[in-house]
């Protein structure tokens, strides 16, 4: 991350380092502003954290983005006040996997003099990270997405930045975090981070790759497929696709009997469906929605295993567009 080791503090994960950048600097900013800014496609640690501290007091902006997922950086600029005091905005969509321009909306942000949170649990491990290129003053990360041990990540906070703690009862993590630090947990992360840096740039590409051949033969072998996000710009080895003609949920539970693991981009809840708010806010319709399965390729992933999936697919998506009219005149 290119960040001194005083600048690392370490969480129980992702959420936590989320939680403690939004509240401790909207706690230590309060007498400055109260305005925070972020995105209605953030993930809910972010997205919740700030619903809450509304009820406390706080007025929250949550911009709407564009058909790929990302904030243009004319409408944060738009959005800035004199009593905006924070903006988070996550490095990487962990739904649709677009990669946001998040040394732009730093620059947005220290030409207002407003402090600048990103989310960077999706993308650290995955492509290069570094924070002063980013110019970041706060960024999460978490251990099990780089296959380190869960229930262990970090928040970089910036040298110089005053943030308010949130866990008291200790001196742990520079007295900025109270309680007895998971020292295994750390080592462990420790060591996974090492790993992945160690190999970062090759697994890139091979996942990119294998991404990317995943597609062309679901285009091919499939049809009636099209890709949520940015076509380029997003995650080595992230997909989310909308299959046409096809429920997600039924496609995700035959997958799941041949072993191939994916989630779904809706979900059915009391008989009724619940879009996800991501791909909602980015133009989907319901049935796009519901149509939708993200597929995320990993280390130990071959084209073997891209031969294996396209081919349950195919045959799946062939026998549920058969059976679309009944289940509708059902």
């Amino acid at each position: 991350m290119n960040a001194a080791p005083s600048e690392i503090h370490f969480t129980s994960g992702g959420t936590e380092a989320d939680n403690w950048a939004l509240r401790g600097i909207a706690y230590s900013l309060k007498e400055k502003g109260n305005h925070i800014i972020t995105a209605e496609t953030e993930h809910p640690a972010v997205i919740d954290t700030c619903k809450d501290l509304e009820k406390e007091g706080f007025d929250v902006s949550f911009l709407f983005t564009d058909n790929i997922g990302s904030v243009h950086p004319h409408d944060l600029e738009a959005e800035i006040r004199p009593e905006t005091i924070l903006i988070s905005i996550m490095h990487s969509n962990n739904e649709v996997g677009t990669i946001n321009l998040v040394h732009k909306y730093a620059e947005a942000a220290h030409e207002a003099g407003v402090l600048f949170h990103s989310d960077l649990v999706q993308s650290y491990g995955k492509i290069p990270i570094d924070v002063k290129l980013l110019d970041v003053d706060l960024g999460s990360v978490s251990s099990h997405k780089i296959y380190g041990p869960k229930g262990i990540g970090a928040l970089y906070i910036r040298q110089g930045i005053e943030i308010e703690q949130l866990l008291f009862g200790g001196h742990q993590e520079r007295n900025r975090r109270g309680g007895t630090e998971n020292v295994p947990g750390i080592v462990g992360f420790g060591k996974a981070a090492e790993l992945r840096a160690s190999r970062l740039e090759q697994d890139s590409i091979r996942l990119k790759n294998l991404a990317a051949s995943f597609f062309e033969r679901l285009s091919e072998e499939v049809g009636g497929v099209k890709i949520n996000g940015h076509p380029s710009r997003r995650i080595p080895g992230h997909l989310s696709i909308v299959f046409d003609g096809v429920d997600g949920e039924a496609l995700l539970m035959n997958l799941d009997t041949t072993g191939i693991s994916a989630s779904a981009g809706a979900a059915c809840s009391s008989g009724a469906i619940k879009m996800s708010s991501v791909l909602k806010a980015i133009g989907l319709s319901e049935d796009e929605a519901l149509g939708t399965l993200r597929v995320s390729f990993g280390r130990d992933n071959s084209e073997e295993d891209v031969s294996v999936a396209v081919s349950a697919i195919k045959e799946h998506v062939a026998r549920l567009r058969k059976t679309i009219p009944e289940a509708v005149s059902s």
